[in-house]
């Protein structure tokens, strides 16, 4: 289980649920219902995870919740 924190809205234009992890830079996925985007995001987080590894680049610690103005 990853603890990244996930910002979940709805897309009227793409008439799906976007999930987005800030953390990550690109990391987003979607889903026809909330849960299928939180379960794709879990699948594309630990994706983003490994190609960066691959990629020998510095993986961010999660931070928990995000200040937002």
């Amino acid at each position: 289980m990853n603890k990244y924190e996930m910002i979940i809205h709805w897309s009227e234009e793409d008439q799906l649920f976007i999930a987005e992890v800030p953390e990550l830079p690109g990391c987003m996925a979607d889903g026809h219902s909330y849960q299928e985007a939180v379960s794709n995001a879990e699948t594309i987080i630990n994706e983003w995870i490994e190609t960066a590894k691959d990629l020998g680049r510095t993986i961010p610690k999660p931070k928990g919740k995000l200040m937002y103005a």
